[in-house]
């Protein structure tokens, strides 16, 4: 649990800031141009090195790579500043590229942390507690720019709030030092979250290209490409398009607090024990599915009041309660569906091992492929795209995914099987024997 809320607290300030500036729409800028190139950039690099993340959190460790990973984040954030003074986008589009590195690597090490450290009766109720502290960086990323920004006619974040992300962000990246290895953690039942102890470059290119191959990893494929695809149009054609940029603070303070909600109680369902684990997957897919289309029912229902957005005059702000109340509402459930989704996901990969380095390839593979529909997204709205046309291909993907989804849902099994120790060497293989020899001494002494 202590790793845990260590790494989800590296998030609340690296990721968690991202998000916060990423929701303002358009990194903040009047002009989205250049957020939509720098998020295309970040998602392609994002592709690559979240695939190979999970390898190389296996090779590296947890903390180096965390630690390295999240100056990316604070490199970009700061390349706004530049943008600001200059108008050139070329360092935030590199920032983007450099960051898309980092990222793929510091979830792949998150998410090895979060699904395989904890028992299986447990994985819903400690992914829930990661995204609280994780979103809570979401939400104090929503109150810097609706502060900073209350009495501001521009429609850009000043430096302040530039500046001020900077600063939390290398804090999250010092913070990542504080996490133990893998293989001094214990859980509160004795036994240890390390399954599989020794691999090598060899091995770790092997198992990534089984997972192109693996049947699992496939039925998830259209999950991952659909998961994030639609930040871009909740970001830039709902919020980013409708409302003034303190409002756009305000509205991001809920919807990612929301999403803490969101988390948590579907926590409850997915470790619920009156259930077996494939029925409570089949529930919470049911869940799923009728909450996104609620949510894309009433996108089409705003897009077709606001078809061409609002001019920067006729922004809406919080205060006119007559025309923010519902667009505002619609938002906030955007981001508990968002929650409902993402918990999901790493529920459903975390149900299928408990073997700590399989399960970091699996999710370096979920967020590589999701990073892919991402980039795809951000440069869809780059190139103009009709946000109309935006909304119906969000729709259309996420129910081409619902078929694969429950077909993982069905392979799910009660319990999932531990996998083997892998030995590959002949000094890996002494090492192998001398642990056993201490752990049956061990035994025979109790």
């Amino acid at each position: 649990m202590t790793q845990v809320i260590i790494v989800g607290f590296v998030c609340f300030l690296c990721p968690g800031m991202f998000n916060a500036l990423n929701g303002t729409g358009g990194g903040g800028q009047l002009d989205p141009t250049a957020g939509n190139n720098a998020n295309t950039a970040l998602y392609s690099t994002f592709v690559v090195f979240g695939i190979l993340g999970g390898a190389i959190v296996n090779l590296c460790g947890v903390r180096w790579t965390i630690f390295g990973s999240g100056f990316t984040y604070a490199l970009y954030s700061g390349s706004y500043i530049y943008l600001n003074h200059t108008g050139k986008s070329s360092f935030t589009i590199a920032a983007g590229a450099i960051l898309g590195i980092g990222a793929g690597i510091l979830w792949a090490a998150q998410g090895m942390i979060m699904v395989s450290y904890p028992r299986e009766e447990e994985k819903g109720h400690y992914i829930a507690i990661f995204w609280i502290i994780f979103n809570l960086g979401g939400m104090l990323g929503g109150i810097l720019p609706f502060a900073i920004n209350y009495h501001s006619d521009s429609g850009s974040l000043n430096d302040g709030v530039y500046i001020a992300f900077v600063v939390l962000e290398c804090l999250g990246a010092f913070l990542g030092l504080a996490l133990a290895p893998p293989s001094k953690v214990t859980r509160d039942d004795g036994s240890s979250v390390v399954l599989v102890k020794y691999t090598n470059l060899g091995t770790e290119t092997m198992e990534i290209l089984k997972l192109f191959i693996n049947p699992l990893m496939l039925g998830l494929l259209p999950m991952c490409f659909t998961s994030n695809f639609f930040y871009t149009y909740q970001f830039d054609n709902i919020n980013g398009a409708l409302f003034n940029v303190r409002t756009r603070g305000f509205n991001n303070i809920f919807y990612w607090g929301f999403q803490m909600v969101g988390s948590y109680a579907i926590s409850f369902l997915l470790d619920y024990s009156g259930f077996g684990r494939k029925t409570r997957g089949y529930v919470a897919f049911g869940i799923v599915l009728v909450f996104f289309n609620a949510i894309w029912g009433g996108s089409l229902a705003l897009h077709n009041k606001y078809p061409d957005g609002l001019p920067l005059d006729d922004r809406i702000d919080f205060k006119d309660s007559s025309r923010s109340s519902g667009p505002i509402i619609l938002y906030i459930f955007c981001g508990v569906g968002d929650a409902l989704y993402q918990t999901f996901a790493y529920w459903i990969i975390g149900a299928l091992s408990n073997d700590n380095q399989l399960l970091a390839r699996y999710i370096g593979f979920y967020k590589g492929m999701q990073s892919f529909g991402g980039a795809i997204s951000w440069q869809l709205d780059a190139k103009n795209v009709a946000p109309k046309n935006q909304l119906v291909a969000n729709w259309v993907l996420f129910a081409l995914s619902v078929p694969s989804m429950l077909y993982v849902v069905w392979r799910i099994k009660e319990h999932s099987e531990d996998q083997d120790v892998r030995v590959k060497t002949d000094s890996d293989l002494e090492k192998y024997a001398s642990d056993v020899a201490e752990d049956k001494t061990s035994a025979v002494a109790n």
